[in-house]
């Protein structure tokens, strides 16, 4: 049997375990241990040892801990309804005001947590109830909520772009910035429609009355300090960063301990808020512990089979494709797997496979991580298995049916969409700032 064929088997081996539904790092791992014990014996046991400790070795994973705890705490800490608050006072005269403020809201957030699951549980609780009650479409507050969510994980500090640094080998750094002008564009292209559409269709998003607004000026900048402590964190950890007095570890420990002193200045720093918080840090933590390691052990075999030169030799040599023709097919299979998977998902299984393809054909891998990540974003709100999509079912009113979140959805996946295509044409829109920031330093 040649090593294509096994390697073809493994993925197809590895596909029907994720069918059964069991959990993705028990299915990877389970195919990568029984190919590895098949293909080189007994030795094959030193396998799991060894992916340990490279990933022990890896010391930028001592970050997602602490971002995951500075977003979960803010979150439970109710700075988010104090920064809605101020946001529904300041836009509410605007036509589709609170959609707006809500698209702004996620993007804070997303700069606080680097994960869109807090985004979306913000947004759904928060921002959601708020719109239906003062009368706005639901399919538009649906669709803004979801694409809003999904900025969290692209915008600095993404926990999507610190996995991807570690399968690619790339500076977590590096991609950080990369990420920021990507996510100001299409969170920028979001607020852009939003406005467009309620200018075409007022009836879509009301306005809020003016009694619920009339306030000193005075009072309305005081609402503005909600917003002032998120900023002043993020801004502080990551300007510490890249001008290079923290290195990237410290940072995170920086906005963690920032994170929990601004709690407790607000007052609302607890026993039980710790506990909850810590708690689910260390479940999310570990999804990724287990996740990345079966990841490793699956990539050491497929790369010793030669699998990567396997696709790079059909797609270049045997179907005769120029590169950008390639970078085009993997995007595709990139969405194509989203309807199935999550965005680790396809981050572990499909990404060591394109990495050095992409590699050979001269392509940029921090440019590549973007657009990895944008094309994981859409994976997030992709029919039938989007998993923002369940997510957004499961904390919506009965009112929002499925048919509806659907729906919604579609205008935000095209500017995704267009926001990929923009990046492709223009690659200095993820790549100047890195590059400024790192040829100066």
């Amino acid at each position: 049997m040649s090593y294509e064929t096994i390697a073809l088997l493994m993925f197809a081996a590895m596909m029907l375990m994720l069918l059964t539904g069991q959990r993705v790092f028990a299915a990877i791992g389970f195919v990568a241990a029984g190919a590895a014990l098949l293909l080189y014996g007994q030795g094959a046991v030193e396998m799991p040892f060894n992916a340990v400790f490279r990933l022990f070795n890896w010391f930028p994973m001592l970050t997602l801990p602490m971002f995951i705890y500075m977003g979960y705490i803010l979150a439970e800490s109710g700075i988010a309804e104090d920064l809605y608050r101020a946001l529904h006072v300041w836009f509410g005269r605007v036509r589709g005001g609170l959609a707006i403020g809500t698209i702004l809201l996620m993007i804070i957030i997303s700069a606080m947590n680097g994960l869109s699951v807090a985004g979306m549980a913000i947004g759904a609780t928060i921002a959601l109830p708020e719109m239906l009650r003062r009368g706005y479409d639901k399919m538009l507050i649906s669709g803004v909520v979801q694409g809003g969510s999904s900025l969290g994980i692209l915008v600095p500090p993404s926990v999507v772009l610190v996995l991807y640094g570690m399968i690619a080998r790339q500076p977590v750094g590096q991609l950080w910035l990369a990420g920021v002008f990507p996510g100001l564009l299409m969170g920028a292209l979001f607020l852009l429609y939003v406005i467009v559409i309620c200018r075409i269709n007022p009836k879509l998003a009301p306005t809020v009355r003016d009694d619920e607004l009339n306030m000193p000026l005075v009072e309305k900048i005081k609402l503005l300090r909600a917003g002032i402590l998120p900023f002043l964190i993020f801004f502080s950890m990551m300007g510490l960063f890249v001008t290079g007095y923290l290195s990237l570890i410290e940072s995170a420990v920086f906005g963690a301990a920032s994170a929990t002193l601004a709690t407790a200045v607000k007052g609302r720093l607890s026993l039980r808020l710790l506990h909850e918080t810590a708690r689910r840090t260390l479940a999310i933590s570990c999804m990724f512990l287990w996740l990345i390691l079966a990841a490793l052990a699956f990539g050491a075999i497929f790369d010793g089979l030669g699998a990567g030169r396997a696709i790079e030799g059909l797609f270049v040599n045997d179907w005769g494709l120029s590169r950008w023709q390639v970078m085009a097919m993997i995007i595709f299979s990139f969405i194509i797997l989203g309807i199935f998977l999550d965005d680790t998902a396809m981050l572990v299984i499909v990404a060591p496979l394109y990495i050095p393809l992409v590699r050979a054909l001269d392509f940029d891998l921090i440019w590549f991580g973007v657009v990895y990540t944008i094309t994981c974003q859409i994976a997030y709100i992709t029919p039938p298995f989007g998993y923002n999509l369940f997510l957004m079912r499961a904390m919506a009113p009965p009112e929002i049916t499925l048919g509806d979140i659907y729906r919604s959805i579609t205008p935000f996946f095209l500017i995704m969409v267009l926001t990929i295509v923009l990046i492709m044409i223009f690659p200095q829109i993820a790549l100047w700032l890195p590059q400024r920031v790192y040829l100066q330093g």
